[in-house]
């Protein structure tokens, strides 16, 4: 219970009162500010700083490749069981998860091929362990995707196709620049940059379709957001540390 003062008499709210709905502009502003705090902090993570200060590496472009690897292979797998979580009620709004999860389901392939292109095995990057930060990241994305109508993960989303539409392409041309590479060695970071805009209009469209209905979940997509935000620097923070 909380308390409030009106009258100069004290009036006792109940606790889990629902909060207002939030609109979709009132979230999309929620998930810019965290946005805007994102890109701040992954620019000092030291990897990316690294490749920000001209100072990458052959072995620095190897250990992204491992990491982003064991990332994009399981998204696929919890965006399909994010989407087996919709109820039929939202029956349009699971196609478009299960469409989200077919385009992106062999997406790792192209990061096998690179590796090896850097001198790397199959069996090394299929193999490697996942850090302690990328192990907390996939423990969070299942089990929100294990949840009735998981539609808070849109805040993961925006995190993570905001990076391919924003951030990929900027990296792979750095990399591609510093590493002497050609473009088939970085044509899964050039190819998101121009791909992951079509996801965030599914985004959007998915955000517009009556799912803010649904009592807090604008503030949830927010919280969603923020923690995925902070796991996804975490993993990168963590390279190595297995």
């Amino acid at each position: 219970m909380t308390n409030a003062k009106a009258d100069g008499a004290t009036v006792r709210k109940p606790e889990g009162t629902a909060s207002a709905r939030m609109d979709s502009e009132t979230v999309m502003r929620g998930l810019m500010i965290v946005w805007s705090d994102f890109d701040a902090q992954i620019e000092n993570v030291p990897l990316i700083d690294k490749l920000r200060r001209g100072k990458f590496r052959d072995e620095d472009y190897k250990a992204l490749l491992i990491n982003h690897r064991q990332q994009v292979v399981e998204g696929a797998r919890w965006i399909a069981r994010a989407a087996s979580s919709i109820c039929s009620r939202y029956a349009d709004q699971r196609s478009l998860f299960l469409k989200h999860a077919v385009a992106e389901h062999q997406d790792f392939r192209m990061l096998e091929k690179h590796y090896v292109s850097m001198g790397g095995t199959l069996e090394e990057i299929r193999s490697a362990p996942r850090n302690i930060g990328t192990e907390a990241l996939h423990a969070f994305m299942y089990h929100s995707a294990g949840q009735a109508d998981p539609f808070d993960l849109l805040g993961a989303m925006f995190i993570i196709e905001g990076l391919g539409e924003k951030k990929a392409g900027v990296w792979g041309r750095k990399i591609q620049e510093q590493l002497n590479l050609a473009d088939d060695q970085v044509s899964f970071f050039i190819y998101h940059a121009e791909h992951d805009e079509d996801h965030m209009a599914h985004f959007v469209d998915t955000l517009n379709s009556g799912i803010l209905d649904e009592p807090g979940m604008g503030e949830r997509i927010i919280k969603t957001a923020k923690i995925v935000a902070r796991l996804y620097r975490l993993q990168l923070e963590e390279l190595g540390n297995i």
